[in-house]
């Protein structure tokens, strides 16, 4: 069913203030900066982690790379720690750092799991506060907390109260990309994976769906349920067009195209497939195309190719400039000066938690 309204913040709006810092744990004890130098004994330590990932990464970048890796992954186990890292990191984070990687589903489903006093979230903010969320009395670092999300961005929870005082008595559901503020507002929140599952678990024949205008669209198209969206758009995701794949086609028409549900219609309309992060990556692993393009950010095709090297991937790269904010230098500052700590007031972290844990919790 088409979207039945399509609602957004008036042009112009200024950002709202950021929230008062509130104040974080008692000072945790500093650890002393590691040795950063490339020698032999760095190079037979990271070895076996290089040969994950020599074919996207340029054996001449190694050296740099790898003495933060080594230091990283034996803080970690200095600081009880652990490493969540989304599908849009870099390589050297993704495969060489990181204990559990995955799309934000995963990731917060991981986030109840893991057995650690530390949660290093290599991501973007909602990300980190989703996991403060989840763990309440766990220690949650990000490496730095400029490290925003247009989505996220886009909406606050006055907006949310103020479509619920517009359209009394319908469900709202928030896509995770937002703040701790927003998820305290909502009936419930989703990835791009359950969107449509979440959607049609709740009652009524209407949803409320922020902030993501095109997933909204794209849930429409497959429920009966009337959807009101709110205009918001990744900003990566929204610069493809179904013009360039269209191009990428003529060039090879053997070529396979998959696209994320962020994407605007048109793209999705040249797509063979559009999934999550998630689904994307299975479908690669499952189909193994000779030649594929993968319309989303673009260091997940990195990934992808360093665990599958015999597939092609053409990327029409489209980089999230907050995720390439979180670095292997700023990891190693976090672990040993313990910062930048995610803090929630409990009030906000309370409501915020209902929603995200009936995601969680949502039986497939």
């Amino acid at each position: 069913m088409p979207v039945l309204d399509i609602l957004g913040p008036t042009a112009g709006r200024t950002a709202p203030p950021s929230a008062p810092a509130l104040p974080t744990r008692s000072e945790t004890r500093i650890l002393p900066m590691p040795p950063l130098e490339w020698n032999e004994q760095v190079a037979n330590e990271t070895a076996h982690l290089y040969a994950r990932v020599k074919t996207v990464i340029p054996e001449i970048e190694w050296p740099f790379f790898a003495p933060y890796v080594k230091a990283i992954n034996a803080l970690k186990k200095e600081r009880n720690a652990v490493i969540l890292a989304h599908n849009y990191q870099t390589p050297e984070i993704y495969n060489c750092v990181a204990d559990f990687v995955g799309d934000s589903l995963q990731l917060a489903r991981e986030a109840t799991r893991v057995d650690a006093d530390v949660i290093v979230q290599c991501g973007v903010h909602f990300m980190a506060e989703t996991s403060k969320i989840l763990n309440p009395e766990k220690t949650v670092l990000i490496p730095d907390s400029k490290a925003g999300c247009s989505l996220a961005s886009s909406i606050t929870g006055e907006d949310v109260r103020l479509l619920r005082a517009r359209f009394p008595g319908v469900p709202v559901v928030a896509y995770v990309n937002t703040s701790a503020d927003v998820k305290a507002e909502v009936d419930i929140c989703c990835t791009s994976s359950n969107a449509l599952q979440v959607v049609e678990s709740l009652p009524g024949d209407t949803v409320i769906f922020v902030p993501d205008q095109y997933l909204a669209n794209y849930v429409a198209g497959q429920t009966s349920k009337k959807i009101i969206a709110w205009k918001g758009a990744c900003e990566v995701h929204e610069r493809f067009t179904g013009e360039e794949l269209r191009r990428f086609r003529e060039d090879d028409p053997t070529i396979q195209i998959i696209a994320h549900p962020e994407c605007p219609p048109d793209v999705i309309a040249e797509a063979d497939f559009t999934g999550s992060t998630a689904h994307m990556i299975d479908w690669v692993r499952a189909k193994r195309p000779k030649r594929i393009v993968m319309v989303t950010e673009c260091s997940m095709a990195d990934n992808v190719q360093a665990e599958l090297p015999d597939v092609e991937f053409v990327r029409p790269c489209n980089l999230c400039p907050h995720m390439k904010r979180i670095t292997l230098p700023k990891i190693l500052d976090s672990l040993v000066y313990m910062k930048e700590e995610v803090v929630i007031d409990p009030a906000i972290a309370e409501r915020a938690r209902r929603s995200v844990e009936r995601m969680v919790n949502l039986k497939s």
